[in-house]
């Protein structure tokens, strides 16, 4: 699938991965990005809390540990749209989307 990125989550998107070159930091982003949003669905139902609470914890123990590894702080500490930035950068690492970049007019 296809997605097409505007100049500004492009760049968002630039900027995230200059945060995230350590290869043990892009390795834990791979686990632990899945891993927060299986959570999520889970979540909404009173039999699948207890595994989405274990998803998300270990989900986000896996992010903090790249960013240790790393040396920085998670990009969303500084602009919250890195939430989503994320989540691009692992669907496309993951080959679920091909991105597409438009150009500043």
């Amino acid at each position: 699938m296809k997605v097409r990125l505007d100049p500004e989550w492009s760049l968002l998107l630039e900027q995230y991965k200059g945060d995230h070159q350590d290869r043990r930091n892009q390795l834990t982003h791979m686990v632990g990005i899945p891993m927060i949003l299986a959570s999520l669905p889970l979540a909404i139902s009173i039999v699948g809390l207890p595994v989405a609470v274990g998803l998300f914890t270990v989900g986000w123990g896996f992010q903090f540990a790249g960013h240790a590894f790393e040396g920085n702080d998670p990009a969303f500490f500084g602009d919250r749209r890195n939430l989503v930035v994320g989540v691009i950068w692992w669907a496309q690492k993951s080959g679920l989307i091909e991105l597409e970049h438009a150009v500043a007019a």
